[in-house]
């Protein structure tokens, strides 16, 4: 079956960090460009970075540049997204996606490059 498992979500302190995962089963991540995108309610979905096929080329958002990396493990077939430096404006539910096969990361980034969608899992920065 072809999906996308998000995990790692969760409650952390503005200043903390967190690690999702991006888990792609049926079909071999590093062949297709990562998308990382968030929803806050009420707000449209956000492009936070991607990645492309090639493992180089990354592009992320101004409001998370510095603090939030993409990376991908091609032996666990699983993308990554570490988010450091957290802030209360980053809560959202966070969303990876994959773009075709052999696909680049493009700036801006946008969801209708992106063609394949996980469950999205929720991030939630408070003290």
């Amino acid at each position: 079956q072809v999906q996308l498992v998000e995990s790692g979500g969760g409650l952390v302190q503005p200043g903390g960090s967190l690690r999702l995962s991006c888990a792609a089963s049926g079909f071999t991540l590093d062949h297709h460009a990562v998308g990382w995108f968030r929803q806050a309610p009420g707000k449209e979905r956000e492009g936070v970075g991607c990645l492309s096929n090639t493992f180089d080329g990354t592009h992320y958002a101004d409001s998370v540049k510095g603090r939030f990396t993409i990376s991908r493990d091609s032996a666990e077939n699983t993308a990554y997204l570490q988010m450091n430096t957290l802030k209360p404006e980053d809560t959202a539910n966070y969303f990876c996606a994959v773009g075709p096969i052999y696909s680049r990361c493009v700036f801006p980034i946008l969801p209708v490059r992106y063609h394949l969608w996980g469950q999205g899992t929720q991030v939630t920065v408070s003290s």
